[in-house]
């Protein structure tokens, strides 16, 4: 199957996703890409973005690779230059990679545990709105689309994880306010309990069977949704 056979839904649109190495993020680059979207892919490893460009060859779409550590803010400052450089906007933004960091009361984490949690999760998706915020506006319908949790409201040994989530959650209703008037839109996802390496480190005796996979019909729909021009939802929080 190639994108031309998709329903081309993102057709010439460009879109950046973050942890798109695995997991929700692979699935979701796959998925744009076959709606006709021109991806970008960011992650940590080489070897699994290539993996994923692979993929989306197959099926006719078109990727570029950014391997990239997103705790330096510089390299998020670098890549909205270079998207700028290349098409001088960006259609859409999601900003799905995240770290579990521990599982462990607040009072017995290692402050460098904890620091890595904040500047993944929250941290890195402050430091992409603040670069790639005047690509969306040059878009004639920018989205951006934030992944958070249901440990967002606060979870017993959740630790950073819930604290950075719920402030994830804080920062992307707030940027959504500051862009009601424009033709930005900015939402978050709660995937649910999804067969991704982050879930099985969090939850080990669980039967990995039992969960939705990562590419789920249902939460892939509602990316495409919320990465659509015709999207006028802002500030939501949605749960396929």
């Amino acid at each position: 199957m190639n994108s031309a056979e998709g329903s081309g839904r993102l057709q010439g649109r460009v879109a950046l996703i973050t942890g798109a190495s695995h997991g929700i993020g692979r699935a979701v680059a796959i998925r744009f890409a076959h709606e006709g979207a021109e991806v970008v892919l960011v992650g940590r490893t080489q070897a699994a973005l290539e993996e994923a460009d692979d993929q989306i060859r197959v099926t006719g779409g078109r990727a570029s690779l950014i391997p990239a550590n997103l705790r330096d803010g510089t390299v998020i400052d670098r890549m909205g230059a270079a998207v700028f450089e290349r098409w001088g906007r960006l259609d859409v933004l999601v900003g799905n990679a995240g770290v579990l960091g521990v599982l462990s009361p607040l009072g017995h984490i290692d402050p460098a545990v904890w620091d890595e949690v904040i500047a993944v999760n929250l941290t890195a998706n402050w430091r992409l709105i603040r670069s790639f915020d005047p690509l969306l506006r040059a878009s004639a319908s920018g989205r951006a689309i934030f992944v958070t949790s249901g440990v967002a409201p606060g979870r017993a040994y959740w630790g950073g994880y819930a604290v950075s989530k719920g402030a994830l959650e804080t920062l992307a209703r707030t940027y959504a306010q500051e862009v009601a008037n424009t033709s930005v839109r900015v939402n978050l996802i709660n995937p649910g309990a999804t067969r991704t390496r982050m879930r099985a480190a969090a939850f080990p005796v669980e039967n990995p069977q039992s969960l939705k996979p990562s590419d789920d019909e249902r939460l892939m729909e509602a990316f495409v949704s919320l990465a659509e021009p015709a999207c006028d939802r802002n500030g939501d929080i949605v749960a396929p």
